[in-house]
């Protein structure tokens, strides 16, 4: 096994929001109790051997066992890349932190506050972007789920972010700066959910729709805003396709998943005609996922140049340490779908919605592995990016079990399987490298800690169970084969009867433990981590010379 060069592990950083769907606690940290993310180091990320023999093994009982250090946050957070290679993350409550090799980060904005340097006008008279919502029930403002974008007609950086008010009546709103780091101008609101007869007239539904009384209908009935099938009008992130069109996709719980193109001279909504054979929505958008009220959110839409894909990665579950959240991705060969799983599914709103959770790829839930001292549940409010080193990672808010709804930021490199899906390595980034030589069958072998993410949408916690790897065979409490593609870094697994395609890398767990690891997506849309422990030989050689 080949093992690259690693650096100091990520700091990560925590504090006690959460983002309502249960909407008390996201609105009472945007109060005020959001807390200042603070730079740490982690214990891991030693420097590694290239030695491409296999190292001993660990014994489960010489495991080092460690996690990052939690000292503040961001929720839901996005990263742009600045041009002089800065990491500018942005995360709900107006929060901000930059970082120049996502390990150590260094808070720069925090709270919804009129001093706040992210914006310049948001919170002053007469409060344009809250008309509509007005004030949430802690009678403060809320701003959640930022997404920022450099504007390549305009030369601006946009960035939309949604203003809410209840778990229905939201908007999206657009700002504008000539600085990645602000400040930001509120410039307009261009998308309304949640509205009703008597508040119509504070949205622009007349200056799109028209005065139609019987259109009405489609969205307002009786009991008010129809929910079952139309967005609740947050978590926007936009992005380019291959031919420079610009797109904003976004939607949580309530009818579903949506995407609008928008005109990249105004950063206005570009609203379809309506076509109900292809669920496209002249207000709306056209739908990509859920609907039903069920818990999809987050919506974040990823081109890979490499595979040809659009990538739609998505929350499900509620966000609270033991609800269940959950990373999940499909993918399309268009921005605005059809977008289907590995197993081949789509679930828009005539899909089978009360199984929503057999549909989307599942990348990770809630799991612990031998060499974490705490187990690691909801993962979400999740974006990608790429690094200036050129590797795909995401980013997404982690919570913990034991820890009410403390939270921290974490980075994880990612890489693309055989057949183009999109794997997570187990262990936040430390620097790790695919291997330019690929690896030989021979390479997988020893004591391997395979864990199954599974597709349940619960506070179950995913443990891994114990299997050897030899000579293309898996044994013990999991049975399979495996080949490897020679001279890359892919790898095939059979087990039961499902086919896993992964992609195998050397790198650092946030204990400091060498491991070799192996992310696979499975046709039953499963994903596996397969985490084999290896001996520090650098550390032995020093041990033994003190000797």
């Amino acid at each position: 096994m080949r093992r690259s060069i690693s650096l100091p592990h990520p700091g990560a950083l925590f504090s006690q929001n959460s983002k309502e769907k249960i909407i008390m606690i996201r609105n009472f940290i945007a109060a005020g109790m959001v807390m200042v993310i603070t730079s740490v180091l982690m214990s891991g990320c030693t420097g590694g051997s290239t030695a491409s023999r296999l190292p001993e093994e660990l014994g489960a009982d010489m495991i080092k066992k460690g996690s990052v250090t939690t000292k503040g946050t961001l929720h839901d957070p996005q990263v742009i890349v600045g041009d002089d290679g800065t990491y500018y993350c942005y995360g709900s409550h107006m929060t901000a932190a930059t970082s120049r090799d996502l390990v150590t980060w260094k808070s720069w904005a925090n709270g919804v506050t009129k001093a706040n340097k992210i914006f310049d006008n948001l919170l002053v008279e007469p409060f344009d972007a809250f008309s509509y919502v007005g004030k949430n029930d802690q009678r403060s403002y809320s701003v959640w789920a930022p997404s920022v974008i450099y504007n390549k007609t305009t030369g601006k950086y946009m960035m939309y972010f949604c203003t809410t008010s209840s778990y229905i009546k939201s908007d999206i709103t657009l700002a504008t700066s000539d600085n990645i780091n602000g400040p930001y101008h509120y410039e307009k609101t261009v998308l309304y959910s949640g509205f009703t007869n008597p508040v119509l007239k504070k949205t622009d539904y007349y200056d799109v729709m028209g005065e139609d009384k019987e259109l009405k209908k489609r969205y307002i009935t009786a009991a008010g805003y129809n929910n079952q099938l139309w967005p609740n009008a947050i978590d926007p992130a936009m992005f380019y396709d291959k031919d420079d069109r610009l797109w904003m996709v976004y939607g949580s719980w309530s009818g579903g998943i949506f995407i609008l193109e928008l005109d990249p001279a105004t950063g206005d909504v570009i609203h379809p005609e309506t076509n109900d054979e292809t669920e496209t929505d002249k207000y709306f958008g056209k739908r990509l996922i859920g609907g039903g009220h069920h818990p999809i959110e987050g919506p974040y839409i990823h081109y890979d140049m490499g595979t040809g894909y659009y990538y739609l990665f998505l929350s499900y579950g509620n966000l609270q340490a033991d609800g269940g959240y959950q990373i999940r991705v499909l993918r399309s060969d268009k921005p605005d779908g059809v977008y289907t799983d590995v197993a081949g599914k789509s679930l828009g709103v005539n899909g089978d919605l009360e199984s929503y959770n057999e549909y989307g790829t599942k990348l990770m839930g809630n799991y612990t592995l031998p060499s974490l001292d705490v187990t690691y549940m909801a993962p979400g409010g999740q974006s990608t990016f790429t690094g200036v080193d050129g590797k795909l990672y995401i980013v997404y808010h982690q919570r913990f079990a034991n820890k009410g709804e403390n939270h921290n930021v974490r980075v994880h490199q990612m890489a693309m399987n055989e057949d183009g899906w999109p794997c997570i390595f187990p262990f936040a980034t430390c620097g790790e490298t695919l291997s330019d030589e690929g690896y030989k069958q021979s390479d997988p072998a020893g004591t391997f800690y395979l864990l199954d993410h599974g597709l349940a949408v619960n506070s179950k916690v995913n443990e891994p169970v114990t299997c050897t790897f030899s000579d293309g065979a898996i044994s013990g409490d999991v049975t399979g084969t495996y080949t490897v593609t020679e001279g890359t870094n892919y790898v095939t697994l059979n087990i039961g009867k499902a086919i896993y395609k992964g992609v195998m890398i050397n790198m650092t767990d946030e204990a400091g433990n060498n491991v070799f690891c192996i992310s696979a997506t499975g046709d039953n849309n499963h994903s596996i981590w397969c985490v084999h422990y290896m001996v520090d030989e650098e550390a032995d050689a020093t041990d033994n010379i003190n000797q």
